[in-house]
């Protein structure tokens, strides 16, 4: 039998083989447990990321989070987590950590400087999630758009607008403008302007303008509906009608109310005037206008 044992056209010594298995013995199974341990350090920090992701997610749920809002904070964690997971395995594996985090640090640093604009929409996306200024299905305006929350996202926040299109709102711009939320409480005034003629009797009209808003159920008895003289303008005397109603039922009062305030003046004979212009003519005579003119006859 030969000495040497020939696979694939290279020669094996059993012995030095052996030999070298054993004087590495220790190094082998030091290499095969960080192996061993990396694998497990991911499974079993996946398996916490989630749980821990989960966990969160139900605790901001019975806080009455909105669903939006919770995925937005249930994803950041996750990746966060993850990346701390994925560093805690590479150094089981005897990778230096503390250079992985500076080339992490350095690669972040330049992605940043290549994405400002994408950073600060994600910034600003935070922001929105922590403080809430509105949640998804309000009805808001914000960057110059209204509409209503279809979804936070991480850059960006889609609107849906009243006729049914979909608006992207950078996060960035929803921060730095004003945010109106015309659904964060529950009840919204409705305001009219109405212009009467001069000649109304103003008690009356009044009394007209009242029995038209509290004859609509919507409107709430507290706070109590105003009606009153707002302004002398230069055709009409202008009355201003404030009912509060709930804020579902704002469009449809908004309508429906100020048809029955136009039915309810006609039925008195209350006239709403158009705007007019009163032009006074005055004849001036002349003395030397007028002999200037017989002088050419």
């Amino acid at each position: 039998m030969a000495e040497n044992n020939i696979i694939s056209g290279v020669d094996i010594n059993p012995n030095m083989a052996m030999t070298w298995f054993l004087s590495n013995q220790h190094l082998i199974l030091q290499m095969l447990f960080n192996i061993g341990s990396a694998v497990l350090v991911l499974l079993i920090g996946n398996w916490i990321v989630k749980k821990i992701a989960l966990y969160i997610g139900i605790l901001l749920k019975k806080r009455k989070f909105d669903q939006t809002v919770v995925e937005f904070i249930e994803s950041m964690l996750r990746y966060v987590m993850l990346t701390m997971v994925i560093i805690a395995a590479l150094g089981r594996l005897g990778v230096e950590t503390t250079s992985v985090v500076a080339i992490i640090g350095a690669a972040g640093l330049a992605i940043g400087l290549a994405l400002q604009g994408s950073l600060s929409n994600l910034a600003a996306g935070v922001l929105i999630v922590t403080f809430r200024p509105f949640k998804s299905g309000d009805f808001v305006e914000v960057g110059g758009v209204s509409g209503a929350v279809a979804s936070i996202q991480f850059f960006s926040t889609v609107l849906t607008t009243p006729d049914n299109k979909m608006v992207v709102v950078p996060n960035g711009t929803v921060i730095s403008t004003p945010i109106t939320n015309y659904s964060h409480h529950d009840t919204r005034r409705v305001d009219y302007v109405v212009g009467v003629s001069y000649s109304s009797d103003l008690q009356k009209t009044k009394q007209a303008l009242m029995r038209a808003v509290c004859a609509d159920p919507r409107v709430l008895k507290d706070p109590e509906p105003v009606v009153g003289v707002q302004a002398l303008a230069d055709s009409s005397v202008n009355f201003v009608v404030r009912p509060w109603v709930k804020t579902d039922d704002y469009w449809g009062v908004y309508f429906e109310l100020l048809q029955a305030i136009k039915e309810e003046l006609d039925k008195e004979g209350i006239v709403i005037p158009y705007p007019q212009m009163d032009v006074h003519h005055h004849k001036v005579f002349d003395e030397n206008f007028e002999i200037g003119m017989k002088n050419i006859a």
